[in-house]
């Protein structure tokens, strides 16, 4: 059963000046995150994909920005570039308590980053 589909898509340039606050990343992304955006070259086409991604999060589970803590939802990449989420502290507690999966899907054109995500009731 679908819980909830949320979409959303950033402005790849609008990251970019937010990259340079030196809290933005870790406040923003997980560690693990980071470390695989470095090895990424530090694309901020990457960056802002990740980003839309926890925005799209955001409404699929519809509770708004202010629902989890924004590091605690990492979008990685399998070898083959797939992306997926791996979740941690309080937001992974409310996902194995609801028994959720999610699905993500992403993409970047044009000075933007867009991300679909799709959470459901397993």
């Amino acid at each position: 059963m679908i819980i909830g589909i949320g979409v959303d898509t950033s402005t790849i340039s609008r990251i970019e000046k937010s990259i340079q606050n030196e809290g933005f990343l870790p406040k923003v992304f997980g560690a693990k995150e980071i470390e695989m955006f470095a090895k990424r070259g530090n694309s901020t086409q990457t960056i802002t994909a990740n980003f839309a991604a926890k925005e799209a999060f955001s409404k699929a589970i519809g509770t708004g920005l202010s629902g989890f803590k924004w590091s605690e939802v990492l979008v990685l990449r399998s070898e083959n570039g797939n992306p997926y989420f791996v979740f941690e502290g309080e937001i992974l507690k409310k996902i194995t308590a609801e028994n959720w999966t999610t699905h993500v899907s992403l993409t970047h054109e044009g000075g933007f980053a867009t991300a679909m995500v799709v959470v459901e009731k397993i």
